[in-house]
């Protein structure tokens, strides 16, 4: 039996719009100022509203903080997914991952704040909550999913032993893919996942400046060399 269609009242649309642009309004301010002066009242200025009807909609500043992780998450998570996808010949594990890795610098570059409010420095004072699980999620799921394939048509690297405080210790990233992936490539996975992120805040926090003249050239090499699959 179908299910009924979900009316939308006016009042559902004009809040989901003003949410989206408190939120727009947020990530603006996170630019200009950083996640630490991030401020409801500030928000409400730039919007022309009043504080008390932004708090309408966010109850603090971690609400809206996490509202942004989200957001930001989402949309790189989904980034990546279409550029995994835009690789036609699925079987292309390496062209797959250099895809992806492209998109994730490309990405960075062109959103320097939004990737440090992800992989810079915590936001003193905040701890994020449960609902920003499955969103970075989306993000590492595209590496993970990737691994998963490449086991699965049996192209795995040659594995090294993996020893057993190791294999212990990932005991959580085990569960998350379900034991899907071998140890040594889980392994291979993560490192060079950490590895592109490495190199990315060494670009985009000066730690190369003077030192490399082309970051694109520069990654891309380093993207080759740390390739898992």
């Amino acid at each position: 039996m179908a299910e009924a269609p979900i009316h939308r009242t006016a009042r559902d649309i004009a809040r989901e719009e003003i949410t989206r642009a408190i939120v727009a309004a947020g990530r603006r301010q996170l630019t200009e100022a950083g996640p630490s002066e991030l401020s409801l009242r500030a928000v409400a200025r730039e919007l022309g509203m009043v504080s008390s009807a932004v708090y309408r909609y966010f109850a603090s500043r971690d609400e809206l903080l996490t509202a942004v992780l989200i957001e930001v998450y989402t949309e790189l998570g989904e980034a990546l997914a279409e550029a995994d996808r835009n690789v036609k010949d699925w079987t292309r594990f390496g062209d797959r991952w250099m895809a992806v890795a492209t998109r994730l610098h490309r990405w960075a570059v062109d959103h320097p704040y939004d990737y440090a409010l992800l992989y810079g420095s915590p936001v003193p004072g905040y701890r994020a909550p449960r609902d920003t699980v499955v969103p970075a999620g989306r993000v590492t799921g595209v590496l993970l999913g990737l691994l998963a394939e490449v086991q699965a048509a049996g192209r795995s690297p040659q594995p090294l032993p993996v020893p057993r405080p190791v294999h212990r210790s990932i005991a959580g990233i085990r569960e998350v893919t379900e034991n899907s992936i071998a140890d040594d490539l889980l392994l291979r996975g993560v490192q060079a996942w950490g590895a592109l992120l490495g190199a990315i805040s060494l670009q985009l926090f000066g730690h190369l400046h003077r030192g490399v003249d082309d970051y694109d050239a520069w990654f891309e090499e380093t993207a080759k060399r740390i390739c898992p699959v």
